[in-house]
């Protein structure tokens, strides 16, 4: 049995706060808003407080943030 089956293995009601976040409803994972991917609860680094949603890795909240923020894309690095 992987960690997603069993009694415990439905997607948790998740309140992101500022550096943590409050489980509103019972569960073992939360999906990534970006890719769809399950994210167990103790392995949540990432999400947007603004958007309320989470995120498997950086890589994919820097996705979502540039495509909320096309300007972005414009910007170099210096």
């Amino acid at each position: 049995m992987n960690r997603f089956e069993g009694p415990g293995a439905r997607e948790a009601g998740v309140r992101y706060l500022d550096g943590d976040f409050q489980v509103t409803s019972p569960g073992s994972f939360v999906s990534c808003a970006v890719t769809g991917g399950r994210i167990a609860l103790d392995e949540l680094k990432y999400w947007s407080v603004a958007r309320q949603e989470p995120y498997i890795d950086a890589a994919a909240s820097l996705q979502r943030e540039i495509e909320t923020n096309p300007e972005l894309r414009k910007r170099r690095l210096s």
